[in-house]
Formats: C-alpha cells, structure tokens, sequence
C-alpha cells in the first residue's frame, strides 16, 4: 500500500514542478545575462534562481514547515530534520543557456534521506517524470519500465564529467573503457534526465560522480520505481548525499561494476 504522506508530496511536487517549467518556457529565446560560478564551465543564469525563489516559495505555502536544500541558495529550514525537499531549479544550466533543450526541473522529498517522491520535468521537450515509493513511475503520466537489454555490449550508456575536469578527478579512464566495452555512450549534460532516460528505456545504464543531492535523488527513485537498481558506485546502498550513483536496468548492473573494478573507481 502506497503511503498517503508519499502520494501527497508527489502531488505537491508535480504541481510546483509545472509551475517552474511554464515559467521556463517562457525563458526560451530570451536567457538573458549568464555567469560563472565557481569555475569556468559551471554557468548560472537568471532564470536559475529566479527557477528557485519560485519552487521554494510554492513548497513553502503547499507544504509548510518542511526544509529544502536547493542548488543556488543552500539550505532553508531545519536540514536535520527527517523531511527535506532537494530542489535543482535547472539541472543542465549549459544546456539551457545555450538554447539546447536538455534541461530539467528536479524535485524530490526524502524522509531520513530516502527519496519517497520525485519529479524531473524537461520543458523544452514535453517529458514529465514521476515517482512515489511504491507506486510505479511514469512519463506523461503513463506508466514506465527500464530496458530488457540483458549484456553490457550491447547496452547504451550514459555519464557525466565535473566541471573542473583539468584536475585529476574525473572519470575520463572509465568513459574510454566503457567506449570499448558496452554498446555506445552518450553524454546530455543533466544528470536527473539521464536517469529518468534510464527508468524509461531509452538507456540502460548511467553512472557519474562528483554531483550533488538535488542531482541525483527525484531520478534515483524514479529508475527504482521503473524496476532498475540504483547503487552508489561500487555497488553500496545509494545515498543522494554521498554524490555518486550507479544506475541500470537491472541485468546488467553487475556488469557496470565488474568493469569498473578492472578500470577503477572514479574519484568520488
């Protein structure tokens, strides 16, 4: 039975989730002024924490007194406490300044940091993504699975660089490896919609480390609800806080991390 608490914070998230992409969508063709962060390569625009000022606001009146850890502003409200909204205004904000369409809204509610509910929204192309524990996930509202792919060499996979990769952390190794090894790779620049390409067969593996919480968790839980396996990257029980994620559908998770203990593990 699907725990009402879930079905009532996936509601909540579907809703400020819409509210975010329309505001996004409106966005298109006029980005405005961008900057950088902390490095070159890592941009923030405008509409990232304007994006944000708005989801915490809504959650704030829909679901008031939880706390939320967001990516441009931090923390707001209790962090310790058991109940914490993970909020990425824009997930693929390289993506989105340059106009290409792989960006997204995530938002997820974790209790005692388990992911419970999750939305990742892509408005430029119409994908909705959803999940609650327990209940399934869907796209557009139509119920999803991962892929029956059962080898790695015929899998196409999917993973992510950090921004500052002239420093010797980064998966470079593991890119060139799995190149080799599996069917194909890919790289879209967002993690949560790698993940949610997972859950809805598109691919059949991802991995990546170095990423943050709002990153990782509304799209963790939406491959499990989909039946994939999300673990962290050598095969631990999966943590958004730890920052790093194996995701698959499954059948050949063990395979990812075979050939990631003959490569080695990326930085972490």
């Amino acid at each position: 039975m699907i725990d009402p608490e879930h079905q009532q914070a996936l509601a909540v998230a579907n809703q400020v989730a819409r509210e975010a992409s329309e505001l996004l969508r409106g966005a298109l063709g006029a980005i405005g002024a961008i900057r950088s962060k902390s490095t070159s390569r890592d941009l923030v625009t405008e509409w990232d924490t304007r994006c944000e000022e708005l989801i915490i606001r809504r959650l704030a009146e829909l679901a008031p007194g939880v706390a939320v850890l967001a990516e441009e502003s931090g923390g707001h409200g209790d962090l310790s406490g058991q109940r914490v909204w993970l909020v990425d205004p824009i997930d693929g904000t390289v993506n989105f300044a340059h106009g290409l369409p792989l960006f997204a809204v995530s938002i997820a509610l974790e209790i005692d940091g388990v992911p419970v509910a999750g939305v990742v929204e892509a408005p430029a192309l119409g994908w909705s993504f959803a999940a609650c524990l327990g209940g399934g996930a869907t796209c557009n509202e139509e119920a999803i699975r991962v892929s029956r792919t059962a080898r790695l060499e015929e899998s196409i996979l999917a993973s992510g660089f950090p921004y500052d990769r002239a420093t010797s952390s980064h998966n470079f190794a593991q890119w060139e490896h799995f190149q080799r090894r599996a069917g194909a790779c890919r790289r879209f620049g967002a993690a949560s919609l790698d993940l949610c390409m997972v859950a809805r067969g598109w691919l059949d593996g991802y991995w990546e480390t170095r990423l943050s919480p709002w990153d990782l968790s509304a799209g963790a839980l939406i491959v499990s609800e989909a039946g994939g396996n999300v673990t962290g990257i050598t095969g631990e029980p999966f943590s958004s806080r730890k920052g790093h994620a194996i995701a698959s559908n499954g059948a050949i998770h063990n395979e990812i991390l075979a050939e990631l203990a003959v490569v080695g593990t990326p930085s972490i």
